[in-house]
């Protein structure tokens, strides 16, 4: 398993705009090879800032790569650039590749 996760920092008074981007997006992901599921995540408020978390799993982080190359990625992310305004600096990615895996069934 594969975790791609993308933190960002947003401005209260940008919280629900950024929310709705999120929520009502097409994000292509069910079509992708090896993907598992999506979160999207909202942390703690600091200082005026939420901290969300984009949290999807694949089954590979070769999976992964190939979302990232594809159409579906491209078409998911277009216009990106106009909603940077939404949040501070840019996007802080993290991949992790799991070491264990319990399920509430093992």
């Amino acid at each position: 398993m594969y975790l791609a996760m993308n933190r960002f920092t947003v401005p209260v008074e940008n919280a629900e705009a950024f929310e709705a981007l999120w929520l009502n997006r097409d994000s292509h992901l069910k079509e992708m090879d090896g993907f598992v599921g999506f979160h999207m995540l909202k942390g703690p408020e600091t200082d005026g800032r939420i901290l969300y978390a984009s949290h999807t799993v694949w089954q590979t982080e070769e999976h992964f790569q190939a979302w990232t190359r594809s159409d579906a990625f491209r078409a998911a992310h277009k216009g990106a650039g106009e909603t940077r305004k939404l949040y501070d600096g840019t996007p802080q990615f993290e991949g992790f590749t799991a070491l264990q895996e319990i399920g509430a069934r093992d």
